[in-house]
């Protein structure tokens, strides 16, 4: 089976201003590369519509008006100090939860074995009522809603390699039995959380923070860690919250992983897959602000993607 290639093209209408690092660019450049390459094994495909009162079960109804009405008719609006929409931002952010809604779609279809949503803005930071950190609605966490509501998944786990701590997602998820949350993140760093101590209500958090500075060796060392977790776990169906800004060259971060760490984590991650979730696995872009390294990096992330089997 091939692997899925989730993307749209309203993310370009996103406009986050002159300057900042959430940019058009971001998605253009994957997007673009895997054109280039013309992999057969992918299947590209579009977001579909959904059924919008699937955001109200992860945020709050309050919030979600909030960010409907927020939308201007021209311009730009703030909805936190870093976190900016334009008109072309309603269909965006619609967009980028209905990818992730469509790929886990067709892997439990079986139209592919698993995919990649490459789509704008990003989610991790968002909260069950409050925009974060360049998010807007946590896409994963929607994703997880989604297995848990419309499947009946009793244990889904969320992967979060991006540099910084999904603090929305670990928020949303704080007291669900039925989502493992597991995180590898710079600490301390942008968004202050993701310390060890935060363990969820049924110790489903599980926080592996770093310094600054950390390698390849010393990070693929604590991803064990992660990995031991997701045995306990036992997950029947993975996502990725998949931001590449651990990257050495990211201007965001710290941390100095190299392009190949990416297909490394991804690999070991499939692996276990396979034996506890069937092999069922849905990732969505998060972070990556080096656009060589984000082009480079999803590339071979999708690589052991589409190598599994």
């Amino acid at each position: 089976m091939k692997t899925g290639l989730i993307t749209t093209d309203t993310y370009q209408n996103h406009d986050t201003g002159n300057g900042h690092p959430e940019k058009i660019d971001r998605v253009s450049v994957v997007i673009d590369n895997f054109k280039k390459l013309n992999n057969q094994n992918l299947i590209w495909e579009k977001p579909k519509k959904f059924d919008l009162n699937l955001l109200k079960s992860t945020h709050t109804s309050d919030y979600i008006d909030f960010v409907g009405n927020s939308f201007p008719s021209k311009g730009l609006e703030f909805l936190d100090g870093d976190t900016i929409v334009s008109p072309g931002s309603k269909d965006a952010t619609i967009d980028a939860v209905g990818s992730i809604i469509t790929a886990i779609d067709g892997v439990i279809e079986k139209k592919y074995k698993n995919a990649f949503c490459s789509v704008r803005p990003p989610g991790h930071h968002a909260e069950k009522d409050k925009a974060m950190g360049f998010c807007i609605y946590n896409n994963v966490a929607v994703g997880a809603t989604y297995l848990i509501e419309k499947f009946n998944f009793k244990r889904v786990a969320i992967i979060d390699f991006d540099v910084h701590h999904g603090n929305g997602t670990q928020d949303i998820f704080y007291d669900n039995e039925k989502v493992l949350y597991i995180s590898t993140h710079q600490f301390p760093y942008y968004p202050g959380s993701g310390s060890e101590s935060e363990k969820g209500k049924f110790n489903n958090v599980f926080n592996l923070p770093l310094e600054a500075g950390t390698n390849s060796e010393q990070y693929l060392n604590a991803y064990d860690y992660a990995l031991n977790k997701l045995k306990e776990f036992k997950p029947e169906f993975i996502l990725f919250s998949a931001g590449f800004d651990a990257h050495k060259n990211d201007p965001l971060a710290q941390l100095k992983l190299e392009t190949e760490d990416f297909y490394t984590i991804t690999k070991r991650t499939l692996q276990l897959a396979k034996e506890y979730s069937n092999g069922q696995v849905v990732s969505i872009l998060e972070g990556g602000y080096d656009l060589n390294a984000l082009r480079d990096c999803t590339k071979r992330h999708v690589d052991a993607l589409i190598e599994f089997n």
